[in-house]
């Protein structure tokens, strides 16, 4: 161990940071498998064999909670006591929600870095994203930064492949079967199409995630 690290978080718990060397990572055996990603808002990520992750919501769900404790917090003289125990009921609800996200998040990361030898992901504009008009709350809430971060480390730790294709690809308008290019398709609303030049039905975020994963493999080549 080289050294240890105190911090503590604004809800008023302590925690230690240990930073160590020469800790052994086992390799995961390898599986043979690719896949690729579309992360999304509705689904937390949605993959290239047909599966989607669900978006747990977590801000959403403790919303009315939170908003009545930061109520209670601004009707406090600030700096009392009493000020002082209402932000940290406050600042204890946040870290609940913001745990409850990232354990949601390594349990499905860690999952796909065992079932698969390559993971192919966008690189997403998570920033611009969450200063959109109608998606900037809910963006926040998925924690798509978090889940790439998360993968990529481990992808490191355990001897995996993650190849990250660029952010104006066009997944969602291309027909993972014939290459066809519909702009329609730009309209977030339209969740599954057909594709006029070869007649294949797409589900909009599946077929986004077949043509991340044939990208992704591509640029690998």
């Amino acid at each position: 161990m080289l050294n240890a690290t105190v911090s503590q978080e604004p809800s008023g718990k302590y925690y230690v940071s240990l930073c160590c060397t020469d800790v052994e990572i086992e390799m995961l055996p390898p599986t043979g498998a690719v896949i690729g990603i579309d992360l999304g808002i509705k689904d937390m990520a949605i993959t290239s064999d047909g599966r989607k992750i669900d978006n747990e919501k977590y801000t959403y769900k403790s919303a009315k909670r939170l908003a009545r404790l930061q109520r209670q917090l601004s009707r406090k003289p600030k700096g009392s006591r009493n000020w002082e125990k209402a932000r940290i009921k406050v600042a204890r609800c946040q870290e609940h929600i913001a745990n409850q996200r990232r354990d949601n998040i390594q349990k499905h990361t860690t999952q796909l870095i065992r079932d698969y030898d390559v993971i192919c992901i966008e690189d997403l504009n998570v920033d611009g994203m969450k200063r959109g008009k109608n998606q900037g709350k809910a963006a926040s809430d998925v924690g798509m930064r978090e889940f790439r971060r998360e993968l990529e480390y481990k992808a490191q730790w355990y001897g995996k492949t993650i190849s990250v294709i660029g952010r104006f690809f066009p997944s969602s308008q291309l027909c993972h079967c014939c290459g066809y290019k519909n702009p329609l398709v730009k309209d977030r609303k339209i969740r599954e199409w057909t594709c006029p030049e070869c007649g294949e039905n797409h589900d909009r975020d599946i077929n986004a995630a077949m043509n991340i994963l044939n990208e992704g493999m591509r640029l690998l080549a």
